[in-house]
């Protein structure tokens, strides 16, 4: 199956960003604001780390993240909360419980969509899937292709979501297995390559479905050493492809103050984001659209 036929066969501190535009751009005209809630790489941590810890003392945590998504959900109306992969491994807390807890938890902070990492493998493919009933959110990887294998039915390349009249197209790009995870742990998953992917997706999402902003999920990592200059990161990935406004990515467990800027082959902006690991950091990004779909946004990482 080709890959585009796959993707619309299976899809069912703080600082002004840019975009060209200021806030002051808008004054004129009704704005509407969506507000972007994410996470990457937490890796099983339910706790805070320990007082005594020499990196992140009583950072972090399960409880506290529940209680600051919640706190802006009460101050913003159009939330979407969003990870990007590598949930599993990292405590015994996934050695005990198989992957049931974290699902489990992100389901009752109302995560509303996560990429799929490498490590969310390290039971298997068929251990992935047996832990799928205790998520209510949805997952998407559109370089993945599940169809022979028991997560087929859990995974699609995209999500649209409507929020307050803005269309918002999300979706999901991993990293090539292939070297990274034992091939007996990812059976037939066939990998695709995710710029080709991309560009395919953001034309269903941005010109068919005519989608106001368009995520990407990325498990990519952020970027790379000149020794692995042939991996595609996600700044790669923003160089190379068209209208993805924002890239929220993981992998590399890169802690970014604030979104990052790139370019992408139009020579247009860009958001690229990543918070870290382990739950500590919390990204938060605000776009604000005007009745013309102009955008500007605001992005920072906020400590648990």
């Amino acid at each position: 199956m080709k890959r585009r036929d796959f993707i619309e066969k299976t899809a069912a501190g703080t600082t002004l960003l840019g975009f060209g535009l200021s806030l002051s751009s808008f004054e004129l005209a009704e704005v509407k604001k969506i507000t972007i809630l994410h996470t990457n790489d937490v890796h099983s941590h339910i706790d805070p780390f320990p007082m005594d810890d020499p990196r992140n003392p009583n950072m972090g945590g399960v409880a506290r993240r529940a209680a600051l998504i919640e706190k802006i959900r009460q101050e913003n109306a159009n939330v979407l909360l969003l990870d990007a992969g590598d949930i599993f491994q990292g405590t015994p807390y996934f050695n005990y419980y198989g992957g049931e807890l974290e699902f489990k938890l992100m389901s009752m902070m109302k995560y509303d969509l996560s990429t799929i990492g490498n490590h969310d493998f390290d039971n298997g493919v068929d251990g992935l899937t047996a832990q799928m009933p205790h998520a209510t959110f949805e997952f998407v990887s559109a370089n993945y292709d599940f169809k022979n294998t028991s997560m087929a039915a859990f995974v699609k390349p995209y999500k649209i979501f409507n929020k307050n009249g803005i269309k918002i197209g999300v979706f999901g790009l991993g990293i090539e297995l292939e070297g990274l995870v034992d091939k007996k742990m990812y059976k037939e998953t066939v990998y695709h390559n995710p710029v080709e992917t991309a560009q395919d997706i953001v034309l269903i999402l941005k010109k068919e479905q005519k989608c106001d902003l368009v995520i990407c999920l990325s498990h990519l990592g952020y970027k790379y050493n000149k020794e692995d200059a042939d991996k595609i990161s996600d700044l790669k990935l923003a160089a190379l492809t068209k209208d993805i406004d924002l890239i929220i990515g993981g992998h590399t467990h890169t802690f970014l103050d604030k979104p990052t800027i790139a370019k992408n082959l139009d020579g247009k902006e860009v958001l690229v984001n990543q918070v870290g690991c382990y739950g500590i950091n919390l990204g938060h990004i605000d776009f604000y659209l005007d009745t013309n779909k102009a955008k500007s946004s605001i992005g920072k990482s906020i400590v648990v």
